[in-house]
């Protein structure tokens, strides 16, 4: 019996212009009223991740950041593993020579040296990833991470390293240049304690070794009294890789990756047909 199902948000819980479907809430308030845990497993910060859902009328937990950050249904924060300040300095040093954009996630929210380039990068994401989407909708969705105050500009992260009370969780980085994006993930490789996963072909998510979404959950269900069998994964992606290995029913969406669903037990629907409700309804 599944006590405990964790989605994933972006190409998984989210459609192509970035909401949650009337479908999907339904049926996760549906899980929710049974008594079952939904929490939100997210490349995304808290900040990004409960705009999404307080707009669509839900309350989850979130396990965020890719795990570096995990909060309560209330927001509470549970636990988190940043990135060492050191180790995080020359991760960004790295990506800088390569001429490589990236965002810092942090415990006081995202940030960006280039706010236009923090709208133009998720829109081309997500209409290379969807051409069939309204392009208008998708660009007034990418822009509510400036309009909303989801994503702050700053000056340079250094002032993110010298600030005691700033703990830096992630750094997202783009590029359309899959050779230089290869480049890059295989010079930060060089610092043994990152992690470096990715949500899409076009970026790099780089974190903590141990701020990984199926660390993250595991121990979120273990404190619940819940076992990785009694828990459902849902993902697109490879940096929800470790959460579906880990699960006893790993569903990858109908728009993952041929080497997630190869991962998975399940194969349900893509994330524009209601793909998470259909996974839900078939275990409840």
């Amino acid at each position: 019996m599944i006590k405990c199902i964790a989605t994933d948000m972006d190409g998984t819980l989210l459609n192509s212009v970035q909401q949650i479907s009337q479908e999907n809430k339904e049926a996760i308030l549906k899980a929710q009223a049974q008594g079952i845990d939904v929490v939100v497993a997210t490349g995304r910060s808290y900040q990004e991740a409960s705009y999404v859902l307080e707009e669509a009328g839900l309350q989850c937990p979130v396990i965020g950041v890719n795990g570096a950050e995990v909060r309560s249904r209330e927001g509470e924060v549970l636990s988190s593993v940043p990135l060492n300040k050191q180790v995080a300095r020359k991760a960004a040093d790295k990506l800088t020579k390569s001429d490589i954009y990236f965002e810092a996630y942090t415990n006081k929210g995202t940030y960006s040296v280039d706010l236009e380039k923090a709208v133009s990068i998720l829109f081309d994401i997500v209409v290379s990833a969807n051409p069939d989407a309204d392009q208008e909708k998708v660009l007034y969705a990418a822009g509510a991470r400036v309009r909303d105050g989801l994503v702050h500009g700053i000056e340079s992260y250094d002032l993110l390293f010298s600030d005691d009370d700033v703990q830096i969780y992630k750094f997202l980085a783009f590029s359309f240049d899959s050779e230089r994006l290869e480049a890059a993930a295989n010079e930060l490789y060089e610092l043994e304690e990152l992690v470096v996963s990715s949500s899409g072909h076009e970026n790099l998510e780089i974190t903590n070794k141990n701020a990984q979404k199926g660390i993250a959950l595991e121990a979120f269900v273990k404190a619940k009294g819940i076992q990785l069998a009694e828990t459902m994964a849902m993902g697109d992606s490879f940096n929800d890789v470790s959460m579906l290995e880990r699960v006893g029913r790993a569903v990858a969406m109908g728009n993952a990756a041929d080497e997630i669903k190869s991962l998975c037990d399940v194969i349900t629907a893509s994330n524009d047909e209601h793909g998470v409700a259909k996974a839900i309804l078939e275990v409840l």
